[in-house]
């Protein structure tokens, strides 16, 4: 059974969709099978792996508003192991129509039980639009975990209020199972604000926040460009590294969790 991750953040700008293309990527370093899926209409994450905006055939649009298989929505890339269902501008009809729909906040979790019986992956990686809406719902309502990529500023760690709203609905309306992690993004060392907003979302989140943080680096505003992940563009970069060291920490923490949920049977 796939793990699944969505990466979500009201606040645009945080490095949303650079940390599910570089995590997915760096996933796949270690020997595992990668699925991302972009759930913004915006299209980022398709883009930065090289496929234009609506250039797929079947997108997640097909998926959400026609109930299309999600196993034929899914595409190669050029990264072994890494495979990606693309978005499209459709999408932005599901945001205001879904609500309508009974159930509407498991149509993606549904999509996703179907898929588990027709391929295999042990990561499901879900990009969410900067957006409180139907579609991040569908997400969280999906996902063992989520991570919220987070500026160490004041307005990136203000807007994490509502992303805590956010969580305590899904956990009591759909999803009771729902974990989080606080992933510190675009951080400057040099930066006093920067540590001291750090320092404080450690002590205010403690456990729930990841001990990777990725700092500023030019090299991940370039990699898109390349349609290639930081890993595969820069290996060598800093930004590489941490991005590697976040996929180490996440894997040991499903590894731990999983153990936790043997010895409780």
């Amino acid at each position: 059974m796939a793990y699944v991750i969505a990466i979500s953040n009201e606040k645009g700008g945080v490095a949303k969709t650079t940390t599910a293309i570089s995590l997915g990527a760096a996933l796949t370093e270690q020997g595992f099978s990668v699925l991302l899926m972009d759930l913004d209409p915006q299209a980022n994450l398709s883009l930065g792996l090289g496929i234009e905006k609506n250039g797929a055939r079947i997108t997640m649009a097909n998926v959400l508003l026609e109930s299309h298989p999600l196993a034929e929505a899914i595409q190669t890339t050029e990264i072994e192991r890494l495979f990606l269902v693309p978005s499209a501008s459709r999408l932005e009809t599901a945001e205001q129509s879904l609500p309508f729909r009974g159930h509407f906040m498991t149509l993606l979790r549904e999509a996703l039980q179907a898929l588990s019986e027709k391929r295999s992956f042990d990561y499901i990686l879900l990009d969410c639009p900067p957006a409180l809406g139907s579609l991040t719902l569908n997400a969280l309502a999906a996902a063992h975990l989520l991570i919220i990529p987070t500026q160490p500023e004041f307005f990136s760690a203000y807007a994490l209020r509502d992303m805590m709203s956010l969580i305590r609905r899904v956990r009591a309306e759909a999803n009771p199972e729902l974990a989080y992690r606080i992933l510190v993004t675009m951080m400057d060392r040099r930066n006093r604000v920067h540590r001291e907003i750090h320092e404080q979302l450690c002590k205010t989140f403690a456990q729930g926040i990841f001990n990777t943080v990725i700092e500023v680096d030019t090299r991940l505003r370039e990699s898109p460009i390349a349609g290639l992940p930081i890993t595969h563009y820069k290996g060598n970069s800093r930004s590489a590294q941490q991005y590697r060291a976040l996929a180490q920490e996440l894997v040991e923490y499903v590894q731990e969790k999983s153990l936790a949920r043997g010895k409780s049977l």
